[in-house]
């Protein structure tokens, strides 16, 4: 059986050094392999595949074979052809014959219909074959490139300096008036170079789409592949740019045979979202937090970057080097959980980097497997009206408390699935659990081997196996009634973890699925505190580990999953949380919190109050960047849908896109905006997260910021506080009361919940 599951998990052709894979719906592959260092193609011949519920929708022709899959799947029948194009038509005719219904896509059948894959992935599940066996992540050959334009509209604006990185470090500029040698010089440097990967952060977002549009308003076909026709190709993505208008817009995504395009933004992001450490996810701020950043980096204002160049290119040659070398180091540092996932997942590499761990991960999985073992599939299937029951999560103390200890419950729900055999009811070869049962033995080899990236890559797929069970209906083998079996079972062990710590002492702060916050005696030692923890693991389901995550001087406990935590020794405070940090929050707001927060956990109010008073000092002598003030905001309406609403309701986001000049956008964009002085709302108009402009205006609205502070900001800190303390400490600075309550004793509180 270990056999099998491995061949679930990993594939089961081991040819080494894939590096890239492209396929074409004619049944042709090309493959290239690096193998001792040398490039190797290999071109091949698959025959595209489908799977259909119903061979009523095909019409019968030359070539194509059908194959019954076994079990009570309802896509059951594999059917072949040697040409994809020929396939797919042999299904629109047999729609059109059938019903009368014209379609140009077999997927508008929908998923209870058919499955169609990407060739790529009809090749790579079929052949069992996955991309990186028996290379590492400094094998591949990796080219970074930015683009410096003259703005940001493609159709109005142009490239004037192109920045290389080749995979051996060397930087390269290309610059000039003309921006059609420009690019031709970009495509001749890439063939030249012949990376198996090219790189950038918002490289996606930004580059690759500036750089098709100036190319085709050019006349320059984009050869930047291994193979094929000139051009970029492109494919649907749900974090990609908008193309199209109303209701023909969708999201695509850039992609060319034989190289493999890379944004390290995603990997940003999805580090992001588990560790929440990140300042923003700019280039700049991510590579100075993951100390990659050079010590004397040049930093230019991205709106200005072209107007410096005019007066002063060496300032820019330099920024945009640092920009490449930056963009090397944050995609190695961050970018091998992707690299790992492309050794399991029969995807391509650079699909795998933006992918959701459910659909983008744990579907391809389970559908080569079954295909692997030639069982039928399950199609999607609605919800039944079954709610999600919710998963444990308490607070039992608010305030201020110390000696904390950290509980670690880790991956409580797969290790609940696979004590108790919890799997999706037609998963009826038990793919799922087993896939949890592998990575979870398989993750403990990787940390002992110390390979951060597979261990990393694991990780992701096992925590989202509750995910993909709950996900009703939007998954192909959701189970909202095992999902609710698991919550429940969480729930009963998270309150044998809560009962077991507070029997032996521990006052309990806050809990949820991820561990348990306590506050230890004052006497104890971390020699008690570790014995506590194991005394209560003793008392839990055998593969649920329960162990200490963490310990810290201090915490804010503030409302369930929002809390600030002081570490032992020197280390920067921990903030956790919407309430402490928001890509929405005003920096200043959140600038103030940490500078309050650790004297608050030291217990030095009269320090918390002289931090405020600081603060509005700042701002009303306006020493307070624009950018600190700003919002940052994703809009949601199209013009179209804002101006129909404006008369009624008036929102600041679209007032301030419309007083910046800008009458069209679309949902999705994301942008700063502020109050400024006079009651007007206005865009802060700067391309990404980490540019400030270069003359800043300052004309924010002094006395709104001040009651932001005040009213939002502060109000975070009033649980750890007296309402008599809190008042004195957040008073107005400008109307003093005579009688104002002394600080010299006030303490931080912390208030047990019935």
């Amino acid at each position: 059986m270990s056999a099998r599951e491995d061949e679930w998990l990993w594939g089961w052709d081991p040819t080494p050094g894939v590096v890239s894979v492209w396929a074409e719906p004619d049944g042709r592959a090309f493959v290239w392999r690096r193998v001792g260092g040398r490039l190797i193609r290999e071109d091949e011949r698959f025959r595209p595949w489908l799977l259909l519920a119903d061979l009523a929708h095909l019409e019968p022709r030359r070539g194509i074979t059908v194959e019954e899959l076994d079990g009570p799947g309802e896509l059951r029948f594999l059917v072949r052809a040697d040409d994809g194009r020929a396939l797919a038509r042999a299904v629109i005719d047999g729609v059109r014959r059938r019903t009368g219904r014209a379609i140009a896509h077999v997927r508008e059948l929908g998923d209870a219909a058919v499955l169609a894959l990407p060739p790529e992935e009809q090749y790579l599940v079929a052949t069992g074959r996955t991309y990186f066996r028996d290379l590492a992540f400094d094998d591949l050959r990796r080219m970074q490139i930015d683009l410096e334009t003259t703005g940001l509209s493609a159709a109005d604006d142009q490239i004037f300096l192109i920045a290389t990185r080749d995979p051996d470090g060397a930087i390269e500029l290309i610059e000039g008036d003309d921006e059609a040698r420009l690019i031709h010089a970009l495509i001749d440097r890439v063939k030249r170079a012949d990376p198996d990967v090219i790189e950038n952060h918002n490289l996606h977002g930004f580059d690759l789409p500036f750089l098709a549009e100036r190319a085709r308003r050019l006349g320059i076909a984009l050869a930047l592949g291994r193979a094929g026709q000139p051009g970029l190709r492109t494919r649907a993505s749900a974090r990609g740019v908008t193309i199209g208008e109303n209701d023909r817009e969708r999201k695509i995504r850039y992609t060319v045979p034989g190289r493999e395009l890379i944004d390290s933004m995603d990997a940003t992001r999805r580090h992001d979202f588990a560790a929440r450490d990140l300042p923003s996810h700019g280039l700049k701020a991510v590579a100075k937090h993951l100390g990659v950043a050079g010590l004397d980096r040049e930093h230019i204002a991205g709106a200005h970057v072209h107007s410096v160049y005019q007066r002063d290119p060496a300032r820019v040659r330099r920024y945009a080097g640092a920009d490449v070398e930056e963009a090397a180091h944050v995609a190695r540092l961050l970018g091998g959980a992707a690299f790992a996932l492309a050794r399991m997942v029969p995807r391509r590499y650079e699909r795998l980097a933006d992918a959701g761990p459910a659909t983008g991960i744990l579907d391809p999985l389970l559908v080569r497997a079954y295909l692997h073992d030639r069982a039928a599939l399950p199609a999607h299937t609605p919800s039944d009206g079954t709610e999600h029951t919710g998963a444990g999560l308490h607070l039992f103390a608010t305030g201020v408390a110390h000696r904390i200890v950290n509980a670690d419950v880790a991956s409580l729900y797969p290790s609940l699935m696979r004590t108790y055999r919890i799997g999706p009811a037609r998963d009826r070869l038990g793919v799922l659990l087993a896939l949890v049962d592998r990575l979870l033995d398989q993750r403990l080899a990787a940390k002992a081997a110390r390979d951060v990236a597979m261990s990393a890559a694991m990780k992701l797929v096992i925590n989202s196996a509750y995910g993909y069970l709950g996900a009703g209906g939007l998954t192909r083998f959701s189970d909202i009634h095992a999902a609710n079996e698991v919550t429940r079972r969480g729930r009963e062990v998270l309150e044998l973890i809560c009962t077991g710590l507070a029997a032996r002492g521990l006052t309990l702060l806050e809990a949820d699925t991820d561990g348990v916050y306590a506050s230890a005696p004052a006497s104890w030692t971390e020699a008690d505190e570790r014995r506590a923890i194991d005394e209560v693991a003793a008392l839990l389901p055998a593969r649920v580990k329960l162990e200490l995550g963490g310990r810290y001087a201090a915490m804010l406990s503030h409302e369930p999953k929002n809390y600030a935590l002081a570490p032992y020794g020197d280390a920067p405070l921990i903030l956790r949380g919407v309430a402490f940090r928001s890509s929405r929050a005003e920096r200043f707001g959140e600038h103030f919190l940490r500078r309050a927060i650790a004297p608050l956990l030291a217990g030095d109010i009269p320090e918390v109050q002289r931090v405020f008073i600081e603060t509005i000092d700042e701002l009303r002598k306006r020493r307070v960047d624009t950018f600190d003030v700003t919002q940052r905001v994703r809009l949601t309406k199209s013009p179209a849908e804002y101006l129909a609403t404006r008369e009624s309701r008036r929102e600041a986001p679209y007032e301030a896109m419309l007083a910046g000049g800008r009458d069209t956008w679309h949902a999705g964009e994301r942008i700063r905006f502020y109050r400024a002085t006079r009651g007007r709302v206005l865009l802060y108009q700067s391309p990404d997260d980490d540019s400030r402009l270069d003359h800043d205006p300052r004309d924010y609205d002094v006395d709104y910021y001040v009651r932001l502070l005040r009213d939002t900001f502060a109000t975070r800190l009033a649980r750890a506080l007296a309402p008599e303390d809190f008042a004195a400490v957040f008073a107005d600075p400008d109307q003093p009361s005579l009688f104002a309550p002394s600080l010299a004793n006030a303490k931080p509180i912390l208030t047990v919940l019935p």
